[in-house]
């Protein structure tokens, strides 16, 4: 019987990203997909800042940066088709990358695939399905069936990847709940496109209301609701495209690169973990593309499980800390979900009174700058705050503890300006923000920081010049955008999971409160200190 670390079932961009992050630290995987390739077909279109920043995580920038096209946002119109206001996120943005971007999901996929190749130790199985799962005591056992042909495989901990139609969901007994939407919508995927923008356009025509999102080389992709009777036939005929498209392009039947029909769900999974299984993207949760969340919800997911699961894997950490994966992130896939709703019922209105109303209100409040702010900082997004899980505020309070750590730009003793993320490594990070040598050296329970979370330490400065020490990288602000994040923690330790997320920010006196509630909810074995599964290779995270 072969054996992995983990299996992960489904190869789109959530199973992946999951592959990627977990073989980049070294563990044995095996990935099976039930067709036959990655995706042909333009599905997601849109990856926020937050997913490019985790994928830069796993190693896969260089992979990226031909595929993915940066993007200013998105700009909404209004009934008239007039524009009310255009979103581009914070600026600078808090991840460093842009706030939206297109791309084209078959490429992306390839890319995502083509990363694995560098791992020996991360198998992938094609035209092979899930046929069933048995939780044993130290593992999962997984049926698998490939050209009709049944194998039993084992695995430390199985990732259901595998989209709405789950297997694994199924398989393990889960239930959806939430509503699916009578309205039907029409994805036309072009070529040959004139449109050049680098933001979607969402026109909220009551009438018609439609979506342009523009891609790369002259892709483009339109959205339009359905009204009754429309659309009813395979195939739809090219006549009906062409007139739907009138007022943006003319279209000939080879500029056609897809069409689909689609009623949108609002579902969220009842529970993402039975046992040593896991759900994550569209297998837990899916929701209408208003807001362009559907794929960076499954990229959030595996940042936020697979740090967890490699810990775990590798001795230092227990149940306490894979069950925290459902209770940080099932609340924010929950309020994305309701977000995406509200704002198609807003955006996307086919009632001409409501319609007149939100621009009246738009119009109005983009007169005012705090209301401006809020629109054009598109701080109506649901925020993540982890207030329970990996999260401690036993050493102090403070508001950046159960948040993520923005990236900016940071001065380093050579005169270098990197992005915070290339200094912070691939796992834990402890940054000791304007603190005195000295309280350093009396940091207590070293054992915590450097033998189980194996926290790469920074110091961090503001108006000094940064210096290297022992076992220490030393940083200060550049741009005021360090000051801006960690000014309001100066004269503590910030404590940064591998996912970005604040898990502590403490006085070195406090720090042996700290580590004592962190060390409860991360469930290590005690005296957990080395990995039991002894591979020189998942410790690159701390010296990457």
């Amino acid at each position: 019987m072969r054996g992995f670390d983990f299996l992960i079932v489904g190869a789109g961009p959530t199973g992946l990203v999951s592959a990627n992050l977990l073989g980049a630290l070294g563990f044995s995987l095996l990935v099976v997909e039930r067709n036959a390739g990655t995706s042909s077909e333009a599905k997601a279109i849109s990856i926020d800042d937050e997913s490019l920043r985790t994928m830069e995580r796993a190693g896969l920038g260089s992979l990226l940066k031909d595929i993915v096209q940066p993007g200013t946002g998105t700009r909404y119109y209004g009934r008239d088709g007039q524009p009310l206001y255009h979103a581009r996120g914070p600026e600078p943005p808090l991840h460093g990358h842009p706030i939206k971007s297109p791309f084209a999901q078959p490429e992306l996929e390839a890319a995502l695939l083509a990363g694995l190749d560098r791992f020996d130790s991360v198998e992938v199985e094609f035209d092979t399905r899930l046929d069933g799962l048995t939780e044993v005591a130290d593992g999962v056992e997984a049926r698998i069936e490939r050209a009709g042909e049944v194998e039993t495989v084992r695995c430390s901990y199985l990732l259901g990847c595998d989209g709405g139609r789950s297997t694994v969901r199924e398989q393990l007994g889960i239930e959806m709940e939430g509503l699916s939407f009578s309205q039907r919508w029409i994805v036309i995927d072009t070529l040959g496109d004139a449109h050049d923008e680098r933001y979607g356009l969402h026109h909220g025509d009551p009438h018609r209301p439609h979506v342009v999102i523009p891609g790369r080389e002259g892709r483009c992709r339109y959205e339009f609701l359905l009204k009754d009777g429309e659309a009813t036939t395979e195939p739809i005929p090219h006549e009906f495209l062409q007139q739907l498209l009138a007022d943006e392009r003319s279209l000939r039947p080879e500029q056609v690169e897809r069409v689909a029909v689609y009623r949108f769900h609002a579902l969220l999974a009842e529970h993402w973990q039975r046992g040593r299984s896991f759900l994550l993207g569209d297998a837990a949760h899916m929701m209408p593309p208003f807001a362009g969340q559907g794929l960076n919800s499954g990229v959030r997911d595996a940042n936020g499980l697979t740090w967890r699961l490699a810990q775990v894997a590798s001795g230092r950490g227990g149940e306490a800390l894979l069950s925290s994966y459902e209770v940080e992130r099932r609340p924010h896939a929950k309020a994305t979900i309701d977000h995406s709703v509200h704002l198609g019922e807003i955006v996307m209105t086919t009632s001409a009174k409501r319609a007149y109303l939100r621009d009246k209100v738009i119009g109005l409040g983009m007169k005012l700058p705090p209301v401006q702010r809020y629109l054009e900082e598109m701080r109506f997004r649901p925020t993540q705050r982890f207030r329970d899980g990996f999260v401690s505020e036993a050493g102090g309070s403070s508001d950046l503890i159960g948040r993520v750590l923005g990236q900016p730009r940071v001065l380093r003793p050579d005169g270098g300006t990197p992005l915070l993320d290339e200094l912070l490594g691939t796992g834990f990070a402890l940054i000791a923000v304007d603190v005195p040598d000295q309280e350093l050296e009396r940091l207590a329970d070293g054992r915590l920081w450097d033998d189980v979370l194996r926290a790469r330490r920074l110091s961090a400065s503001f108006d000094r010049y940064p210096t290297d020490h022992e076992g220490r990288l030393g940083i200060a602000d550049y741009d005021g955008g360090l000051r801006h994040l960690l000014g309001p923690v100066a004269g503590r330790l910030v404590l940064v999971r591998p996912d970005r997320f604040v898990a502590a920010a403490f006085e070195p006196g406090r720090a042996e409160a700290a580590a004592r509630d962190l060390r409860a909810r991360l469930g290590a074995p005690p005296g957990a200190a080395t990995s039991t599964v002894d591979k020189t290779s998942k410790e690159k995270e701390t010296s990457s």
